[in-house]
């Protein structure tokens, strides 16, 4: 089973479930206005750790592709500029 991706002790993934869990609960409409504004607040500092954990996790992969003195940065998943290059010949 994979473990949990952990950056300086930040849970994403439980977070993540966490924030779902908070706006599931907010769309129930259930919550009283207290604790709605409880949950929107517990829910933006979940928001943030999430940002931070990618902020981290996107500088460690920066630094995993660095060669030769030189980062070799790729667009990740974007196909379509050889797309376009196909369809030109």
């Amino acid at each position: 089973m994979a473990k949990a991706a952990k950056t300086k002790g930040i849970d994403f993934e439980g977070s993540l479930a966490a924030l779902e869990t908070l706006v599931e609960e907010m769309e129930d409409g259930d919550l009283s206005l207290e604790d709605s504004l409880a949950a929107f607040e517990k829910g933006i500092k979940l928001t943030r750790e999430c940002q931070k954990a990618l902020q981290e996790a996107e500088q460690k992969v920066q630094v995993l592709m660095e060669k030769n003195g030189e980062f070799m940065l790729e667009p990740f998943g974007d196909d379509s500029d050889d797309e376009d290059d196909e369809l030109d010949d």
